[in-house]
């Protein structure tokens, strides 16, 4: 059962670098906009993360509050996306403040499950 957490957690983490490493190509090459891959790793991370959230018979409690505040993170984020992918295919850029937000809180987000215990 503890390995099959720890691939749930591999997969989760696969999710977050495939959301931020989009993202920083996007920011460094100048384009910054939203791409389909960005969409995708939110996914994986938020499927993975809900995965994890449930109770798999380990040992202690869960820390609900921290699954919650990144529950509300990963929500933003994907708000975030959806309305600026909807501002893409109208011909409109994305504002560089919610661009840039992305990239933030998905960085916010992983630090949230690192250094809160």
């Amino acid at each position: 059962m503890e390995t099959l957490r720890h691939v749930v957690v591999f997969i989760h983490l696969v999710g977050f670098a495939t959301l931020f490493g989009a993202w920083a190509v996007q920011a460094f090459g100048g384009k910054r906009e939203f791409t389909r891959l960005m969409s995708i790793g939110m996914t994986i991370a938020a499927v993975a993360g809900l995965i994890l959230a449930a109770p798999w018979g380990i040992e202690g409690a869960m820390n609900y509050p921290k699954i919650g505040v990144k529950l509300v993170v990963l929500l933003i984020i994907g708000a975030l996306l959806g309305i600026g992918s909807a501002r893409q295919k109208r011909d409109a850029q994305v504002p560089a403040a919610m661009f840039w937000l992305v990239g933030i809180l998905t960085l916010v987000n992983a630090g949230i499950a690192v250094l809160w215990r």
